[in-house]
């Protein structure tokens, strides 16, 4: 499975979130390339401020392969993690995330911070971004662009 493939499937399930008024994104996690997690954003729906994609695909993958440490997985993200996402990733031991388009308000990885390289952390995540990033960023704007049409 290339890391475009990887993506695709996150973006399907961020289509997902989409078709149920959810914002956008989408995750998925791979192990020994099959996809063994997968989740869409649903705090709304849900009513729960941790239904992030990521958290949910996270939850998955560990029940999936009945083991909470997912050491040498790869999480793919349509838009970069936040704060909460990334911890999440860290105590999972997730090998490698990878996202498709920076979020510059919330974003952890890259754009606000850089809350994987900091000291004292057990475990560090390799980050890849930008994979599919045109379609990653066109989804999560079309939302929005829809959402402020309707509100007036």
């Amino acid at each position: 499975m290339t890391h475009e493939d990887g993506m695709r499937l996150a973006l399907a399930e961020a289509e997902r979130a989409h078709a149920a008024g959810e914002v956008p994104i989408g995750a998925v996690v791979v192990l020994e390339n099959r996809v063994i997690g997968a989740g869409f954003n649903q705090p709304i729906s849900a009513t729960d401020p941790t239904a992030h994609a990521e958290v949910i695909a996270l939850r998955a993958a560990a029940q999936e392969i009945q083991n909470y440490r997912l050491t040498g997985a790869l999480l793919y993200v349509t838009v970069e993690p936040c704060l909460m996402c990334v911890g999440a990733m860290i105590h999972a031991r997730v090998a490698q995330v990878i996202f498709g388009t920076a979020e510059p308000k919330a974003g952890a990885l890259v754009s606000n911070a850089r809350v994987h390289e900091r000291a004292g952390l057990n475990h560090r995540l390799d980050v890849l971004g930008g994979v599919l990033e045109e379609e990653c960023r066109r989804t999560i704007q079309t939302f929005f662009e829809e959402r402020r049409k309707s509100s007036h």
